[in-house]
């Protein structure tokens, strides 16, 4: 297994960064916030790096507004103050914040461009999601949209679009279609990834800032491999 690079305050690849927020393309293997692990979470290290910045005494205050799961790549979004923590929740649940995936599978979807909708259920135990096509007791309503962005040599780009944010929504819906994100062993795929990543990454973000209210529209770079190199 080839070595992983985590982020640290000195690597840390930040996309957007003013007084109230800051945007970062967090690496596979980055957990977002801490867990039982006891790794160092993300949010730790652009406390980090705030404080080395801008030579801040005392704590730095920093808001976790959503997650990624621990092997995607993409954008996470920071608050950086008391003010802008809040208004970024209200505007997350509220589905405000228009978020675009790339996923790379296994096999071409059974349409160009689809609409998706199943019935996650979660089991703790093995903390995996499975689509069913009806509703379960327990269970919660999945609808994600995706197209066909490119055709490779063994395997599919896709763009996928999230009407909900389910517990590994992306990853167990693409699976029960036949679609497996490369890498991704929880959800069928034969082979890991050399860095313990998959290749689903959280490419675009776009949302109303929430103290300027400016628009803001902001792209993760991709991640470094040869695969996701011919996706460019």
């Amino acid at each position: 297994m080839s070595k992983k690079i985590l982020s640290n305050k000195d690597n840390l690849q930040v996309l957007y960064e003013d007084n109230h927020i800051i945007v970062v393309n967090k690496r596979a293997g980055d957990i977002v916030q801490g867990d039982k692990t006891g790794d160092k979470p993300l949010s730790d290290v652009v406390k980090e790096y705030i404080k080395a910045k801008y030579n801040k005494p005392g704590n730095v205050f920093l808001g976790t507004v959503h997650r990624l799961d621990r092997p995607t790549t993409g954008i996470i979004v920071f608050a950086r103050t008391s003010k802008a923590l809040p208004r970024l929740n209200k505007l997350f649940s509220e589905k405000k914040a228009h978020k675009t995936y790339w996923a790379v599978v296994n096999n071409k979807p059974p349409k160009n461009a689809d609409t998706l909708v199943h019935w996650l259920k979660k089991n703790p135990k093995n903390n995996k999601s499975y689509a069913h096509l009806k509703e379960l007791e327990g269970s919660k309503k999945a609808i994600l949209h995706y197209k066909i962005l490119k055709t490779l040599d063994n395997y599919v780009l896709i763009e996928i679009n999230l009407e909900t944010g389910r517990h590994h929504q992306i990853r167990s819906q693409l699976s029960s279609i036949g679609s497996i994100i490369k890498g991704d062993l929880k959800y069928g795929a034969k082979r890991s990834n050399k860095d313990a990543s998959i290749h689903l990454h959280a490419r675009q973000i776009q949302f109303e800032h929430p103290v300027s209210k400016e628009d803001i529209n902001i792209i993760a770079p991709l991640p470094k491999d040869p695969v996701w190199d011919v996706c460019k």
